[in-house]
């Protein structure tokens, strides 16, 4: 039962990305008057629904996993069927050749014990070492020096470890390469995906558009529970008046700013300059995702993982009729994706398209490989280094940051967005 709005009790949410719905659904739970303004014409930031010649797309390629306990409760509550616009599958992570391993059901970590067993192209000794290794970490409480990147925490692991699994799995959590990634934070996924609770380490593969998923359910829930929303509205100006806040002269008890760094520093610049200075210092990894079609073809699994090289950019590719979604589409994902940016999307698409059939075999696309559309998300993410210092959440009093760039556990991710959301109401609470 969501309460009445208190009278007095305003809040303003700048942003309406996965952290800003987040931010208003949780805030209209606790009886805040709501209002989000959002520059584009939707909500859902950089996951979210595009159309491309009649066809309905998402803007990237994006995964959830069975530890995303907050997104997945988030979207139970504003309506949205997760049993049915998402596929649950167990976590493989195989390639065209055979290689890779396959987590079974069961508790993860025995799941993982099992599947590390059973992994394909791995000696005895491959198994030995990593199964040591987890050991270690799991003895230090998946901690380690902050200024550790993922390289340097596994160096001791046997090359096929590294290349089958270490490297696949900074890319897909961190969208950064091995010898760049912070070693704590990918212990964290490891910890929570691999080693938390029975199905933490399941695939959510998208059956319906990102948008689906949460962005449209939650604007018709915020709508239905009386808050308002301004889409394609860009705020201007953020002052502090006394103890409130004015968005665009509109005064409000307190502020959300869940929009990007750049903007949420802008606003924040002339109130909290040494906060904005600080979102304002990132680097950032692009993501590429290459939609490719071919009727009639399917892969060996929904997620496959892909070898890399000079030519071969793309790291995984998704197989949408697998997963009950558009049947003869394919995605395939260029994480860390700079230098290719920087080569031009149509090289891009051309080298995947070369990869794809070098990976699969001519044989796998019957009548050939048709480009659908290349999406570039030139900040996807920000680069999850060592020891990088993120912004807190509390910028001033009434005013607060969500996102994922946000201090916190977790990557720039659906669930860290979601995750700092909530926690931006928390902070406004107190």
């Amino acid at each position: 039962m969501v309460p009445e709005p208190e009278p007095g009790r305003t809040l303003a949410v700048v942003g309406g990305g996965w952290a800003g719905i987040a931010a208003a659904v949780r805030a209209v739970e606790q009886g805040w008057r709501t209002t989000l303004f959002e520059t584009a014409a939707q909500l859902g930031g950089r996951a979210r629904r595009v159309e491309v010649d009649g066809l309905a797309l998402d803007n990237g390629q994006h995964i959830l996993i069975g530890a995303y306990a907050r997104t997945l409760d988030l979207m139970r509550t504003v309506g949205s069927e997760v049993d049915t616009v998402l596929a649950r599958l167990p976590f493989v992570l195989r390639y065209p050749d055979g290689r890779g391993l396959a987590l079974p059901s069961g508790p993860p970590a025995l799941a993982f014990v099992r599947a590390m067993l059973a992994a394909r192209g791995w000696s005895a000794h491959d198994r030995l070492r990593l199964a040591a290794q987890a050991l270690r970490w799991a003895l230090a409480g998946f901690r380690c020096d902050p200024q550790l990147s993922a390289a340097q925490l596994s160096a001791r692991l046997p090359a096929a470890v590294r290349e089958d699994l270490i490297e696949p799995l900074c890319v897909a959590a961190l969208n950064t390469p091995a010898a760049q990634a912070s070693a704590a934070v990918l212990l964290r996924v490891l910890h929570d995906a691999l080693f938390g609770a029975a199905g933490a380490s399941d695939l959510l593969l998208p059956r319906r558009t990102l948008s689906e998923l949460l962005p449209e359910p939650a604007a018709r829930w915020l709508t239905a529970h009386g808050a308002a929303l301004h889409l394609g509205t860009r705020v201007r100006a953020l002052e502090r008046d006394g103890a409130r806040w004015r968005v665009d002269g509109r005064p409000f008890d307190a502020v959300v700013l869940a929009c990007t760094p750049p903007e949420a520093a802008r606003l924040a610049g002339p109130s909290a300059p040494t906060w904005a200075a600080a979102a304002a210092d990132f680097d950032y990894e692009p993501i590429v995702t290459v939609y490719l079609r071919c009727a009639g073809a399917r892969l060996a699994e929904p997620m496959m993982a892909l070898r890399t090289g000079a030519e071969a950019p793309a790291q995984f590719a998704f197989d949408h009729g697998a997963i009950g979604a558009t049947p003869g589409v394919f995605a395939f994902v260029v994480s860390g994706a700079r230098s290719w940016v920087e080569r031009g999307l149509a090289a891009t698409a051309a080298a995947v398209t070369a990869q794809a059939r070098q990976a699969f075999g001519a044989a796998a696309w019957p009548g050939g490989l048709t480009l659908v559309r290349v999406l570039a998300e030139k900040r996807a993410t920000f680069r999850c280094t060592p020891g990088l210092v993120r912004p807190r959440c509390e910028i001033a009093p009434g005013l607060s940051a969500a996102g994922d760039y946000v201090e916190g556990p977790y990557p720039a991710t659906l669930e860290g967005a979601v995750r700092c959301g909530e926690e931006a109401l928390r902070h406004l609470a107190r």
